[in-house]
């Protein structure tokens, strides 16, 4: 992940470059097609890891295979370095910049995760991480599993918005201000506007045990996919530590639900995480040594959510176990 900075020592991320969206109603170039597009994600990115989440709600993994990068890259992009041959074994490419490449031969800006890539041309058709799931819940309608949740309710959608434009910039992304901030003034502010967030989130989540509404939706998996990084990478890596996540215990309950949810804590894997964040940023971590800790036994623990009521679904079902190929190891 690149960490470009401001003249203020402060991190400003990259915008996504390639915004064309798959659609089914025409409005692009791109039509919603069963096996037509590869979702390329990473184990360790968070913004890739709420593609992976509403993938797996939706069901959609019949007609939208993924393939996994490792997690570790270099200047020439992600790679799939844990793939047999190191090459991903449908698009047949070792780096994803590849893919990039084929959609503009003087691609130069970001190469992220997730990007859909179409398998027939092997050129990526988008890496707008923000309007991907949300295009998910929407324009793949006709393939959603029978059960599949509604994950941006239409009378929620103001709110959900609202509340993720906030997690967004003091969370989702506040934890890389924070971590890659180059002088003290934008460090701290970074933290200070993290943790004000985190602890104004966790007033929200006293009374309620989703963001919005009773059920799951795309606000939950949003700030999911940072707290459950959060002890493991940021706390130390990006130096978030005034307090850890297992510190706070109602965002460490609500965090525990989730993970304990089908379709969340199935999709991560802490090794890979660490491997990540301690093993890329040489910057911040020279020697590139990654922590054995911390214990994450602990995420299994009862989390007594439940008592606040809601239905994690709404009036659908939660979803079968991941394919094959897609499990991550077990906790314990």
């Amino acid at each position: 992940m690149t960490a470009p900075q401001s003249t203020t020592g402060a991190f400003e991320r990259e915008p996504v470059q390639v915004t064309e969206r798959i659609t089914a109603d025409g409005s692009s170039r791109w039509p919603v097609e069963a096996d037509r597009y590869r979702l390329v994600v990473a184990r360790a990115c968070p913004w890739a890891n709420r593609t992976v989440i509403v993938r797996r709600l939706l069901g959609l993994e019949p007609v939208i295979s993924m393939g996994i990068a490792g997690p570790l890259h270099d200047d020439r992009s992600w790679r799939f370095h844990l793939d047999p041959d190191g090459r991903d074994p449908v698009l047949g490419i070792e780096f994803l910049g590849e893919a990039y490449r084929k959609a503009d031969p003087d691609y130069d800006a970001g190469i992220t995760v997730p990007a859909m890539v179409e398998i027939a041309s092997g050129r990526v058709v988008t890496n707008d991480y923000a309007q991907l799931t949300l295009d998910f819940s929407g324009q793949w309608k006709a393939f959603h599993r029978g059960g599949a949740p509604d994950l941006y309710p239409q009378e929620h959608r103001a709110e959900i918005d609202e509340i993720n434009e906030q997690v967004f910039q003091d969370v989702n992304n506040g934890v890389y201000k924070a971590g890659f901030a180059k002088g003290q003034p934008a460090y701290e502010k970074a933290y200070t506007e993290l943790f004000d967030r985190l602890d104004a989130l966790s007033e929200r989540l006293a009374i309620r045990r989703y963001l919005v509404g009773d059920t799951i939706t795309e606000a939950d998996i949003r700030l999911w996919v940072t707290l459950v990084r959060f002890d493991a990478a940021y706390h130390g890596h990006f130096k978030c530590n005034r307090c850890k996540l297992t510190e706070m215990p109602v965002l460490w309950a609500y965090a525990r639900d989730l993970f304990q949810t089908p379709g969340f804590g199935d999709t991560i894997d802490f090794t890979q995480i660490k491997q990540h964040y301690y093993g890329v940023h040489a910057a911040i971590n020279p020697a590139g040594v990654v922590p054995v800790g911390p214990d994450v036994r602990n995420w299994l623990a009862p989390h007594g959510r439940d008592e606040l009521g809601g239905r994690p679904f709404g009036d659908g079902t939660p979803p079968g176990p991941p394919p094959v190929g897609e499990a991550v190891p077990p906790i314990g």
